[in-house]
């Protein structure tokens, strides 16, 4: 014999109770079924709104009466053909006028006692139960109805009782050795008292009693069906990684589903745990589904079976020198709550009997400050014990898994991957047996916190990064093209699915939680609404996404200054912006110090050379103990394809105009004419390798005339280039005459860096570097004789957006 219980979400509508009957019919063909069924979805809160509503005279009680009422008969109707309709429908009716009278009872005496809410929440799985029998009769089923009321006795503990299971198992045992039916519909939740009075056996309680049938019955299996296919590894509202559980131990099931798994009731598990009574949780909705066994043990090798959580837990904690040494604290504190009947979902107290932190739901904690600052307002009043503290809007959140404590760092995994998320834990709990982990964290990351921890312990998941995109420009939309076109394959290959959330030009922003289709980013940036980067920022931290990645593609000095606030929060940065890691040397350190303590990437690569690796390659130097003694390098890609095409066929004014036109130079030409770009990257490469240096420092030897120099709008310092002709001529022209190129370098050597043009001569490794690209040459004490060498192409926004990329790719692959 198997006993089927089906929950609300089952039992919701008449298309799902079609689906129940189905599956009912299926099974009965093969051995007899118990059916165990729930109240319709929504009709047990609706009970409990009217019976709070009448108690309060709200008279809106009636409107929850009529909207119960409609839609049972609207079950009736759909299910049960009309000749036999009418003799359900008063059968329905009968029940709703009983269920009416005891609220026009409560509505006229004010007052609703847990005796009398039983009494009103029990029709919803009487109504349901009476209804889906009338139809799997109609279906040809042979079926019976028992009311649960006359087989589980309890004690008078309503709204949630305690089981007789003596008198229950006797009911029981007798009522089906006597059964000559396939199947027998049973409804969940009720019961009644020794004295015949009726009781339930609390929210959840369908479950628990499909459970006590199939341990009194000897049941072969417990089919638990519901609206998912099993229980998951975490939340898949939550974690959209998430899998089904193929198959778990009683104890996990147990631990999970009293940390917030909802697909199991937590007393469900022990009347059929002493029996050995498998249970096996099932999908309604696609029935072909494995779903999850649950059994005494389990071939799952992962020791973490599941990551679950509890919200709106409030942390209270009681200290005070007057505690340590002194038994009976302990107790105390206890019997004070448990008097207030509260609840307590974590205790860890320090090894020094300092503090005792208590975790209980956020609802309670008022009354548990009132009743625990009552029970020592003695010590209070004489300081030895602190008033009680409460700190609200907590969660829990728990690894679960029988075989952790036979696998070590598991613990160390777990903080370890919160703390560099940035997820705080107030409160650690963990039992001698290690079957559970358990960590009070602040309510808003339990979304972050969930997904890392699933990343972390379920490897066989894609690592998910979630970009923040400030400038969709030149750059800026390079790089999401790039992001488009790879997105399938890093997926795939790397296991990394990369979301762009945001997007902003200078006008507008743009968000999506889900992700921005990058096939159309243009039209939805269009629909976004006017740019605030204060509104932007704290909509990143709300959203609180794990691995989350500001992209900073201005030149901008206002979107820089963000960027501690960023890290601060934990979101990692990646800029080709030049202007903070060449700002004052005091806030470059800052930067750096703070991606170190919130374990927030902070990434720059294209701040020299575009998509070349030459800060990589100068911190692997640097980190492996080179030391460089010497930097020599052109720098400046846009200043390396004007010299390249300066000649006589071309005026100085023409390239510099064509190296706008195709994206070689800033918008204001003068950043990179004047030298200050050049001197921004040789300073960032003198900082990484150690020198302590501030722009001031770097001597600027300007080949510009004194007009250009002191042009103050960019058509000004064009027009200059016209008019100066002639300077430039001499420049070319001079190199020439000595069989040389001009190029313009920055040098960094014994702690003095300088920038300015150079005549390079033919055997030089400058002379032949052509087009847009650079050089760096590091002189170190290892490369003394012949120095490293990075060459390629250095400036473009294609390769510029490609340098980009690839730092999201390793915050990615860290």
């Amino acid at each position: 014999m198997k006993v089927l219980k089906f929950g609300g979400s089952s039992v919701a509508s008449s298309k799902s109770i079609a689906k129940v009957i189905n599956i009912v019919k299926n099974n009965s063909h093969k051995e007899e079924i118990v059916v165990v069924v729930s109240a319709f979805g929504g009709i047990t809160d609706l009970l409990l709104d009217a019976g709070r509503m009448a108690c309060n005279k709200d008279k809106l009680y009636l409107s929850s009466l009529k909207q119960i009422e409609e839609r049972h008969l609207k079950v009736v109707e759909e299910l049960i053909p009309l000749a036999t309709q009418s003799t359900v429908l008063e059968k329905v009716k009968k029940m709703l006028s009983n269920l009416e009278s005891i609220l026009e009872g409560v509505f006229l005496i004010n007052e609703l006692s847990s005796k009398t809410s039983d009494k009103i929440v029990s029709y919803g799985e009487l109504l349901s139960s009476y209804i889906i029998f009338e139809a799997m009769k109609e279906n040809q089923l042979n079926v019976a109805l028992k009311n649960t009321q006359e087989l589980i006795v309890t004690d008078d503990n309503y709204a949630n009782a305690s089981v007789k299971f003596e008198l229950t198992n006797t009911n029981i045992s007798s009522y089906f050795s006597n059964n000559t039916h396939k199947v027998v519909i049973l409804p969940g939740f009720v019961s009644k008292t020794e004295t015949g009075e009726v009781s339930t056996l609390g929210r959840g309680g369908s479950d628990y009693t499909a459970s006590i049938i199939a341990a009194a019955i000897n049941a072969s299996l417990l089919e638990i069906w519901t609206d998912v296919s099993g229980m998951y590894t975490a939340n898949p509202k939550f974690v959209p990684e998430a899998f089904p559980i193929k198959s778990i131990s009683y104890q996990e099931a147990m631990e999970l589903s009293h940390f917030g798994a909802k697909v199991l009731y937590p007393p469900t598990i022990q009347p059929v745990l002493e029996k050995e009574i498998p249970i096996a949780i099932k999908n309604t909705f696609d029935a072909d589904k494995e779903g999850t066994l649950i059994t005494k043990t389990t071939l799952n090798t992962n020791p973490i079976k599941g990551i679950t959580h509890i919200e709106n837990i409030s942390l209270i904690t009681l200290e005070g020198s007057g505690m340590v040494g002194i038994p009976g604290f302990s107790k105390r504190l206890f019997e004070a709550l448990s008097q207030k009947e509260i609840n307590i979902t974590l205790i860890t107290q320090a090894s020094s009997e300092h503090s005792i932190c208590i975790a209980i739901n956020d609802a309670d904690a008022a009354i548990a400050k009132k009743a625990i600052d009552t029970a020592f307002e003695y010590e209070i009043s004489l300081r030895k014990v602190a008033p009680l503290t409460v700190e609200k809007n907590n969660a829990i959140i728990a690894l679960v898994g029988d075989n952790m404590k036979s696998h070590q760092g598991i613990s160390g995994k777990m903080f370890s991957t919160l703390g560099k998320n940035n997820v705080n834990i107030r409160a650690i709990a963990q039992g001698a047996s290690e079957k559970n982990i358990s960590a009070v964290i602040a309510h808003k990351d339990i979304k972050k916190a969930l997904n890392t921890l699933h990343t972390t312990f379920f490897k066989n998941q894609t690592k998910q990064l979630n970009l923040f995109v400030v400038g969709v420009g030149n750059v800026g939309g390079k790089l999401l093209d790039q992001i488009k076109q790879q997105q399938h394959y890093l997926l795939e290959n790397l296991k990394l699915e990369v979301r762009v959330v945001a997007i902003t030009n200078s006008r507008k922003m743009y968000f999506d939680e889900d992700g921005i289709d990058l096939h159309n980013w243009k039209e939805q940036l269009e629909n976004g609404v006017s740019l605030d980067m204060n509104l932007f920022h704290k909509k990143v931290t709300t959203l609180n996404y794990r691995n989350s990645i500001f992209v900073d593609n201005t030149a901008t000095e206002a979107v820089s200054k963000l960027y501690a606030s960023y890290l601060k929060e934990s979101v990692s940065v990646v800029t080709c912006n030049k202007i903070a890691c060449s700002s004052a040397y005091s806030n470059y350190l800052k930067l750096k110090e703070l991606s170190v303590e919130y374990h927030a990437p902070f990434l720059f690569e294209t701040n020299v050379g575009a998509g070349l690796p030459i800060i990589d390659t100068l911190k692997n130097l640097v980190a492996s103990g080179d030391r460089v003694t010497k930097i020599k390098a052109v720098l400046s890609g846009s200043l390396n394809f004007i010299f390249n095409n300066f000649n006589e066929s071309a005026t100085f004014y023409e390239v510099v105009t064509q190296a706008g036109i195709e994206g070689y130079t800033e918008p204001d030409p003068r950043i990179d004419l004047s030298g200050v770009d050049v001197m921004r990257k040789i300073l960032i490469l003198a900082r990484e390798s150690g020198a302590k240096m501030e722009l001031e420092d770097i001597e600027n030897v300007s080949f510009l005339p004194e007009s250009s120099l002191n042009a103050t709008t960019v058509p000004e310092f064009m027009e200059t280039l016209k008019q100066e002709q002639a300077h430039f001529n001499s420049l070319r022209e001079s190199a020439e005459k000595n069989n040389c190129k001009l190029k313009y370098v920055a040098t960094f050597d014994k702690g003095i860096a300088k920038v300015g043009l150079e005549e390079v001569a033919v055997n030089h490794p400058f002379y032949n570097l052509d087009g847009k690209d650079n050089i760096v040459l590091f002189y170190t004490e290892r490369y003394h004789e012949q120095p490293l060498i990075i060459k390629g192409a250095g400036a473009g926004a294609d390769v510029t957006a490609s340098g980009l990329f690839a730092d999201i790719i390793r915050i990615g692959n860290n």
